[in-house]
């Protein structure tokens, strides 16, 4: 009687992103257990811009006023471009006393009002009249934009079919090394992780256009991804 055979393939995880625990699966017999990592990249789809509207005034109603006449601002800049105004989220209007600390007693010198816009676009060639726009008004004193994957569900699924086809070929090896051949799957985990990098820092006052704009920083070049990771843990039986 042939003594029954026990596979078993550990996929030991060196990244730090991957260090997370798997559930215990026991080692059966006839059986291969096998890890592996995938990924997917994809282009981002949505340009975040984000930037703030922030006013000091002597009175706190001076400053309510400028503030609200920076935000009818911005709402010109979207509708110039087509965009609109409930396009943006805008946080609450936050009202601080300035005192002067270098006086014995705490005095008021004035009131800044402060809140925070963040706008999503997905037509990216309107990035550039809207943040120019932004800052010839003058409504914020930094602008910063991202680009992001907000359908990131299809980038996942294509990151798990990656690493599920590198623990399948792992275990095909295995077996076919052992006379063996690989069955059907019994069990499985799955780990997904995203790598929303492409951070873009703008300065709010860039510098004029030149009457033949010179070609964009990033024209000709492979724009960055995002890149979606996965990891699958699989234990398959053996024929």
């Amino acid at each position: 009687m042939k003594s029954t055979l026990v596979l078993l393939a550990l996929c030991i995880l060196t990244g730090a992103s991957f260090a997370q625990e798997h559930p215990a699966v026991t080692a059966l017999p006839n059986s291969v257990y096998v890890g592996a990592d995938g990924k997917f990249e994809s282009a981002p789809d949505t340009a975040v811009i984000r930037f703030n509207i922030s006013v000091q005034e002597n009175t706190s109603q001076a400053a309510y006023e400028h503030a609200s006449k920076d935000a009818e601002q911005v709402r010109q800049v979207l509708h110039a471009n087509g965009i609109e105004p409930k396009a943006a989220n805008v946080g609450f209007l936050s009202v601080q006393p300035m005192y002067d600390w270098k006086s014995t007693r705490q005095k008021v010198i004035g009131y800044r009002v402060t809140t925070d816009v963040t706008l999503k676009l997905k037509d990216f060639s309107k990035i550039g009249p809207i943040t120019q726009q932004l800052a010839d008004a003058n409504v914020s004193e930094t602008q910063t934009l991202n680009y992001t994957l907000e359908t990131i569900d299809d980038a996942k699924n294509k990151a798990v079919e990656d690493a599920y086809r590198r623990a399948r070929n792992s275990a095909d090896a295995i077996a076919r090394a052992s006379g063996r051949i690989v069955g059907e799957l019994s069990y499985a985990s799955v780990d997904t992780f995203e790598n929303q990098r492409v951070p873009v820092p703008r300065m709010a006052r860039p510098m004029a256009a030149k009457a033949e704009a010179a070609p964009a920083p990033t024209e000709e070049f492979t724009p960055q991804t995002v890149t979606v990771t996965a990891h699958v843990n699989a234990l398959f039986n053996l024929k």
